[in-house]
């Protein structure tokens, strides 16, 4: 029962005291009224407080960010007696509480301007109440869900990466075969073999020759690496990265989606049916939160970054380091190409380097065409 319950049959009594000591008839029946009322709104409130089954619907099937969503939460009895107001409130991430009256159980509110994200619903939180605010019972009903909110991708017809990412003094390299040697084991060293294959850690630790046992593994043509590390912009290079990750896919390209963040996801991309709905999915949850920096995934060979033949990196921060790993690819004769995605309006003076390599570059600001930029042949001049 509420405050203004408790007072309404606090006074009913006083009313009907009253009207004893005096003995005016009159008074009672406006006694037995309060009286009444607060009590058959509390049981009113006691016999609809059964459990609810709570539906939340939207009809947008992906939600681009941008965009306005309605949500309509529909509520379902369990027990044969309705609930007399029913209020619904619940807590959905960054937007923080709604709240919406229950009309014969059905009641929406609408998010505008999504921005990019995962967006997690708590069970609803229902409050059912008689008319007059007398009496009041809470619930929690509903699973726990998810609203995803989905980049707003750009179409390309071709990327700038393309123009010179395989070309080294002036000619153009052929494709190599997407494949490698992956360390399976070690063995004893037989007489004749060469001695490249030595293992020395391994034969330092046994005191006699061992030499590495190579299998043949798959690599990915290309991979897209999208940089966590820096938060201003990021929204923007992850636009930046799902429109060429896609570009490529719809080639038939093998590619794979590495996410430098604080749980350095992977994504395999080999065709536009489930794997680019995963990697879509992830490149709308992603957050900034890495703890290292994008170099530290190229210098390991084991890295899907590192291994794949060609590699285009997304990030607002190129650092010197990873200016080395660009620039030690491109001597190694594997492809490499950079988007910066530029929050401060500084140049990056890596950027030059990269270019006088022949490293393809391209620089995005946000409010500006991305389809031009991504897309130029040789990408924007850093200059």
């Amino acid at each position: 029962m509420t405050r203004r319950g408790r007072l309404v049959l606090a006074l009913g009594v006083v009313v009907y005291a009253a009207a004893w000591v005096f003995g005016s008839k009159p008074l009672y029946p406006v006694a037995l009224g309060l009286l009444l009322a607060a009590v058959a709104a509390r049981l009113w409130v006691g016999l609809a407080h059964r459990p609810l089954h709570v539906r939340r619907l939207w009809d947008e099937h992906d939600v681009l960010e941008g965009a306005d969503v309605e949500v309509r939460l529909e509520a379902e009895p369990r027990g044969r007696i309705l609930p007399p107001v029913l209020t619904a409130r619940e807590r959905l991430g960054r937007f923080g509480e709604r709240e919406v009256e229950l009309r014969r159980l059905h009641g929406s509110y609408t998010l505008r301007g999504l921005p990019r994200g995962r967006y997690a619903f708590d069970p609803v939180e229902l409050t059912l109440e008689d008319p007059f605010g007398l009496a009041r019972a809470a619930l929690h009903e509903g699973e726990p869900g998810a609203l995803l909110v989905y980049p707003r991708l750009v179409e390309l017809d071709r990327v700038f990466a393309e123009g010179g990412s395989h070309t080294q003094d002036g000619r153009r390299l052929l494709l190599r075969r997407p494949s490698g040697f992956d360390l399976h084991s070690v063995r004893e060293y037989e007489q004749g073999e060469s001695l490249r294959k030595v293992h020395w850690r391994t034969t330092a630790r046994r005191g006699q020759l061992m030499v590495k046992e190579l299998e043949d593994a798959p690599r990915d043509e290309i991979a897209v690496l999208l940089d966590g590390e820096v938060a201003a912009g990021f929204d923007l290079a992850v636009r930046a990265a799902g429109s060429i990750l896609r570009s490529y896919v719809r080639r038939g390209r093998r590619c794979v989606l590495v996410v430098n963040s604080a749980l350095r996801e992977v994504q395999a991309v080999h065709s536009e049916a489930t794997e680019w709905r995963r990697a879509l999915e992830l490149l709308a949850a992603v957050e900034p939160t890495a703890a290292a920096p994008a170099s530290a995934l190229l210098s390991a060979e084991s890295s899907p970054a590192a291994r794949a033949l060609e590699l285009v990196v997304v990030t607002a921060r190129p650092a010197p380091a990873l200016v080395d790993r660009l620039v030690q690819r491109i001597l190694s004769r594997r492809g490499a190409a950079l988007v910066h995605v530029e929050a401060s309006g500084k140049p990056e003076a890596g950027l030059l380097r990269l270019q006088a390599m022949g490293v393809p570059v391209a620089v995005v600001r946000e409010g500006e065409d991305l389809v031009a930029a991504l897309a130029s042949t040789r990408g924007r001049s850093v200059a």
